[in-house]
């Protein structure tokens, strides 16, 4: 004769329906995780395909011909512009010159970014280059500033707001942590300033400082480990769903 029988080690003891219930329940929790982890996958192949692109057009804007640097700042974007090789000529106004904190493969110490006056009245800061923080002094830099008119050739860099990482600037006390165009251009009281700043390159400063060229272009790019890593755990999900589904039924015995 066959009778309904649970099992003393199942959830629910005694109470088959109740179990049957929390089977059900569990294994829908586990399909509705399993469908969280696929969309989540699936949006980390869609970011990985986005920075596989951005990193390629970055690439291209590297290798670019040197071009003037933008003068028309509402038609300029990021997305076309941020990493371009351009081309400067102004003058220097090294009064109203500021430091900001950097860690380069040189070391601690500064980036030096100066005004750069154009003949037209506009402003474009440049990030001259890296200094150690003994030679934070101007004084200590005998021959760096040049005078009269010089021609600026580098990358085409996007401000950077707000400060850096937990470290916020200060232009009141003159401590500055990021490249913040808007804000180093209030500080220092200029005027038609360009919406992004310039790195300088390689060309060898008088005197040896600063020392420009050190931009670092590098894209970080995990989305591959993550989706791999919520389509594993989507899988796992879909396994646990199964494995708990098949035991959501009563059992015959004879």
């Amino acid at each position: 004769m066959a009778v309904n029988r649970t099992s003393t080690g199942e959830a629910g003891e005694g109470n088959p329906r109740r179990s049957r219930r929390t089977r059900l329940i569990m294994t829908g929790a586990m399909l509705f995780m399993t469908a969280v982890f696929l969309a989540l996958g699936t949006w980390q192949v869609q970011r990985l395909f986005w920075k596989l692109d951005l990193i390629a057009r970055v690439d291209a804007r590297i290798h670019a011909a040197t071009v003037p640097a933008p003068s028309d700042w509402d038609k300029f974007t990021a997305e076309r512009d941020e990493y371009r090789h351009v081309t400067a000529s102004g003058s220097f106004d090294y009064s109203k010159e500021v430091l900001v904190q950097a860690v380069t493969a040189l070391g601690a110490g500064f980036w030096v970014v100066t005004p750069l006056h154009q003949p037209d009245g506009a402003t474009i800061l440049i990030n001259r280059g890296f200094v150690p923080a003994d030679r934070r002094a101007t004084a200590s830099r005998a021959g760096s500033e040049i005078a009269g008119s010089v021609t600026i050739n580098g990358l085409l860099r996007m401000s950077e707001p707000d400060g850096a990482f937990l470290r916020s600037n200060d232009p009141e006390a003159g401590r500055w942590y990021s490249r913040d165009v808007a804000a180093i251009a209030a500080a220092q009281h200029l005027q038609n300033v360009a919406p992004y700043f310039i790195d300088a390159d390689a060309t060898k400063n008088p005197g040896g400082l600063p020392v420009g060229g050190l931009t670092v272009v590098h894209f970080r790019n995990t989305h591959l480990v993550y989706a791999i890593t919520w389509y594993l755990l989507a899988l796992m999900s879909a396994g646990a769903a199964y494995a708990v589904g098949r035991r959501s039924g009563l059992q015959l015995h004879s």
